[in-house]
């Protein structure tokens, strides 16, 4: 059972709130989040390829992957791991390469609910603008689609275990 509950996006607060529940236990979930074989599974929308070119999932540890569209364009995104990564949650910077500077904060928590996972996601925008400017070019699309083949991948990593 996957349960999503959308994004919140209150008028003039420059910050996203969701939560879904995701059928598999919360060590599971966080392995799907840092493993980079398993993040490069499910993280973006299924028409884009991509590909990880750095992932070091610790405190200060840096990330960086490329989005390939189909007709070969390329979309750079970057960012920091702040605090250990941990099933508990995780903080990072993110920053999409074509609009530098404009970087947002992203946390994400696991809460064991039963045999579920309830995560958590918050984003912190720099401006109003530049969160309205990310839900205009697709953003919740993408989100709700990635997390969509997150669900695909718990379950096929459950019949795997």
């Amino acid at each position: 059972m996957t349960e999503t509950t959308g994004l919140a996006v209150e008028p003039g607060i420059p910050q996203l709130k969701g939560s879904r529940t995701f059928d598999a236990p919360p060590e599971l979930v966080f392995r799907a989040w840092t493993e980079p074989e398993l993040v490069v599974q499910w993280l973006g929308p299924r028409r884009l390829k991509m590909r990880i070119e750095e992932w070091d999932a610790r405190h200060g540890g840096r990330w960086r992957y490329i989005h390939i569209d189909e007709d070969g364009s390329e979309y750079g995104f970057r960012g920091v791991f702040h605090g250990t990564p941990s099933v508990d949650g995780i903080v990072q910077t993110f920053e999409f390469e074509g609009a530098p500077g404009h970087v947002q904060l992203d946390t994400v928590s696991f809460e064991r609910v039963g045999d579920t996972t309830l995560a958590r996601f918050n984003t912190v925008f720099q401006t109003v603008e530049a969160r309205d400017a990310m839900l205009e070019h697709g953003m919740e699309q993408g989100w709700t689609e990635s997390l969509e083949r997150l669900d695909e991948l718990l379950a096929s990593m459950k019949t795997n275990v």
